[in-house]
């Protein structure tokens, strides 16, 4: 992680979720859990932080909730610039997160 002993937005799991969610563009605490190798209740709690400060927006679809970038935050594209250069140096979690499954597979097709 290039986010050494200080983390510029609180917390190393905040920056890691929102690291993480930056690249993904849209995702679930779960599935940012396990991009990050960290316990589901951390990345709970920073994803709702995040939202209470406005640097991210959920909404629900079903009985889950989504989380992206706010583009209603005031500095929405400094924001993502910002990001996506922390994660140019963030190679192993780039390279989790493109080894996501990210659509349904095939009715009937076998595993």
């Amino acid at each position: 992680m290039v986010v050494g002993q200080a983390s510029p937005f609180g917390g190393h799991v905040r920056t890691e979720s929102l690291l993480a969610l930056s690249l993904l563009q849209e995702s679930y605490a779960r599935e940012i859990a396990r991009v990050l190798r960290r316990p589901l209740s951390g990345v709970q709690k920073a994803l709702r932080s995040l939202e209470a400060d406005g640097l991210i927006a959920g909404r629900s679809q079903g009985r889950t909730r989504l989380f992206r970038l706010a583009p209603r935050y005031f500095a929405y594209d400094e924001l993502r610039r910002y990001l996506e250069r922390l994660t140019e140096a963030e190679h192993d979690l780039r390279e989790r997160v493109n080894k996501l499954r990210r659509r349904a597979r095939r009715t009937g097709k076998r595993l």
